[in-house]
């Protein structure tokens, strides 16, 4: 067997490089044809929709904005264990752990927590791996609309826990849902 006769993708093609006919050399049969397609086209459904009047139906599993949860005594449900950052395939995950001190343990569960943990927006995939891998279900993927607000500078999508962890209220309006079902 020769190289030339192997295809490891089996997509090989043989290209001839046969003269043109005066027809063809013209491009009419090709005009005609792009010209086809475009009536076609013409004709179709139209797929827009206008925005602020009509909203798309979003998917049921549709993955919005990051969020770090908390419990209902308001305190953080991550433990800083990096199974999120380790399962994220873009690697926009990154944290750094700590010890819980004494004064602190109205504000963390456990005795390690996350001081610095950070995702990158210009990485993150929306994949919803993270939000997988917790085993305290401290991250989840809101439902929101809102994904990353535009900005003209890289630090202004880097979402720190300023803007990921969960607000004390809806924290404590989400136990009290859980404590009256």
């Amino acid at each position: 067997m020769s190289i030339e006769t192997i295809s490891l993708s089996g997509r090989k093609k043989v290209v001839s490089n046969k003269e043109m006919t005066f027809l063809e050399r013209l491009y009419l049969v090709a005009i005609f044809k792009g010209l086809v397609i475009t009536i076609k086209h013409f004709f179709r459904r139209k797929k827009t929709i206008h925005y602020p009047e009509q909203v798309r139906v979003r998917s049921d599993v549709y993955r919005g904005q990051h969020q770090l949860k908390r419990d209902e005594q308001g305190r953080e449900n991550c433990t800083a264990c990096g199974l999120c950052a380790l399962s994220c395939p873009a690697e926009a995950i990154t944290m750094k752990a700590e010890e819980r001190k004494a004064n602190e343990k109205h504000l963390y569960r456990e005795e390690k927590y996350a001081s610095i943990y950070e995702i990158n927006m210009l990485r993150c995939i929306f994949c919803g791996l993270c939000e997988e891998a917790c085993p305290k279900d401290a991250i989840y993927l809101t439902t929101s609309k809102v994904l990353v607000p535009s900005s003209y500078e890289r630090e202004d999508f880097i979402f720190g826990k300023d803007k990921l962890v969960m607000p004390l209220d809806v924290a404590m309006k989400n136990a009290q849902l859980k404590n009256a079902n």
